[in-house]
């Protein structure tokens, strides 16, 4: 797992840096890390497919593709010494939004990450003034 999980953070860092998205790098490493392990450990072949698309100009998709029909849970039992099976909790915090798409022979678990929009020069709020430290700024 460790490997698969490498290769798809390159694959990722590469897509996002690429698209001028490398604001959403950190969490999306940390999703993708997710994915893959999900699917390294409960796939049903050795074999996944990471897919990193665009839907959105300021966003990226990513999925982990495998051959299990067995949709993932998010855990929310609170047993502190369980090691494993938080990362889709990690996802859920992250993503905007995540699922799972299922297929004839498998399905694709997928976590969907946005910036916000840059805003125009004309929509940006005026810098406030610098106030001296007993000053109080005056609301009209």
């Amino acid at each position: 797992m460790p490997e698969s999980a490498a290769v798809a953070r390159r694959l990722v860092r590469t897509a996002l840096t690429a698209w001028g998205l490398e604001d959403l790098i950190e969490d999306a490493t940390l999703v993708i890390t997710e994915l893959v392990s999900n699917a390294v450990d409960h796939g049903c072949l050795p074999s996944i497919r990471v897919i990193v698309s665009r839907p959105i100009e300021n966003g990226v998709r990513l999925g982990v593709v495998d051959r299990s029909k067995v949709i993932p849970r998010l855990r929310t039992d609170s047993n502190g010494d369980q090691i494993r099976g938080r990362g889709l909790l990690l996802v859920d915090a992250v993503t905007e939004r995540w699922g799972t798409d299922l297929y004839r022979w498998g399905k694709q678990v997928w976590g969907e990450l946005e910036r916000e929009p840059a805003q125009f020069p004309e929509q940006q709020e005026p810098h406030p003034r610098r106030l001296g430290p007993s000053a109080t700024p005056v609301t009209r």
